[in-house]
């Protein structure tokens, strides 16, 4: 009996593989669409700001007002670009050529020497995100030269904890992302995307193609089991997807340098869960659909476009109203997201591990149990 079911599924999985390689629309979205997608999110996509425009105002010409803004020529986040007058700044600014205005008032060096002077720093707010890094690096900015200054003339804030003749430095760091670069945190969520294209998109779409011709049919009337069709079917987009993973993992560490400073073995052991997952959503919604365009269509609603958008990949979850929270909180997807990232970034925390992974296995489970039941329910 067993080395029936070995050599049936032997010859399965050998056919599977063949068709795979000689259809070219399958090797293009589980080997080239990946190379892709790591060099589109890895290279063209950034939630960093560089190179901003912001239009230097200076009605004060000192020194003194020369070196407070010297720090926005000296960052790779600015563009500075001096302007004669606030009404060119803000024509700069209605025509969208500036993101931002700082502007010096003329008694901004007799204000500083009277103890208290201010800088205006007006942002474009269309987009609000970028708005508010432009201000965030505005004000960074600024503040670093106001620590400078005190520095230099011994006149730092004091409090109970500096003694009285002491200097204030200010010591920043980021933890888990010391480059401070959203490629560090966009670069491990690209995993989850390619997990789910290969998994329950390139799965569906395959498996739906099959119905469309009448090939499962011709499979269902031989001896094979439902069981022997479903891991012949598994098999091969199981190893494209772990091809696509292994991608990853070395675009990662070579192309763009993120470090991995949780255990390799549990983020390859946590990326195989997820791809049962996503296998078993793929082989579900062919079934439901048995159809090419409704299968590709439902796939990309189902699973690739929430993993974008809802799985913590862009947006922070709780940030997003409750209701969205909870519909992201159903996904397997958010679940890998904050697995692959923290072992990526973070290291081994073992609990949120053991927590994740667990959920992963339920969903895998649960998902392959359906679809095997609903393979045998086609055989009856």
């Amino acid at each position: 009996m067993k080395q029936g079911f070995r050599s049936r599924l032997a010859a399965l999985v050998r056919k599977e593989f063949r068709q795979l390689l000689r259809d070219a629309s399958n090797l293009a979205i589980g080997i080239a669409l990946p190379i892709v997608l790591i060099l589109i999110f890895g290279y063209g996509l950034s939630l960093d700001v560089k190179n901003a425009p912001v239009a230097i105002v200076m009605e004060d010409s000192s020194p003194v007002a020369q070196d407070a803004v010297a720090g926005f020529s000296l960052s790779p986040s600015f563009a500075p670009l001096p302007v004669a007058s606030m009404h060119d700044a803000e024509k700069l600014m209605g025509e969208r050529k500036v993101d931002a205005i700082v502007r010096i008032p003329a008694t901004f060096t007799r204000d500083l020497a009277a103890g208290s002077a201010s800088v205006q720093v007006i942002v474009h707010g269309a987009e609000a995100n970028r708005a508010n890094i432009i201000m965030n690096y505005a004000n960074g900015a600024l503040q670093q030269w106001a620590v400078r200054r005190a520095e230099r003339q011994g006149s730092a804030a004091r409090s109970d904890a500096v003694p009285a003749n002491g200097t204030v430095r200010i010591d920043q760091r980021m933890w888990f992302n010391s480059a401070n670069t959203s490629t560090w945190y966009l670069v491990p969520g690209l995993i989850v995307l390619i997990m789910t294209l290969v998994g329950a998109f390139l799965t569906a779409l395959v498996m739906a193609r099959e119905w469309e011709r009448g090939t499962l049919e011709a499979l269902f009337v031989t001896p094979v089991r439902p069981i022997e069709i479903l891991l012949a079917k598994v098999i091969p987009y199981f190893c494209v997807g772990m091809m696509g993973l292994f991608l990853c993992l070395i675009a990662a560490r070579f192309l763009f340098e993120v470090p991995m400073q949780g255990s390799l073995l549990v983020i390859v052991f946590a990326s195989m869960l997820y791809l049962l997952v996503a296998v078993g959503m793929g082989l579900l919604i062919s079934s439901a659909t048995k159809n090419q365009f409704l299968a590709s269509q439902l796939a990309l609603v189902s699973s690739f476009m929430p993993s974008l958008m809802l799985s913590g990949f862009l947006f922070d979850l709780r940030n997003v109203p409750l209701a969205v929270q909870v519909v992201g909180h159903v996904l397997p997807a958010t679940y890998f997201m904050e697995l692959v990232k923290t072992l990526f970034l973070a290291g081994n925390v073992w609990p949120l591990i053991l927590r994740n992974c667990a959920i992963l296995a339920g969903y895998a489970l649960l998902l392959l149990g359906i679809a095997r039941a609903v393979t045998r329910k086609q055989l009856d």
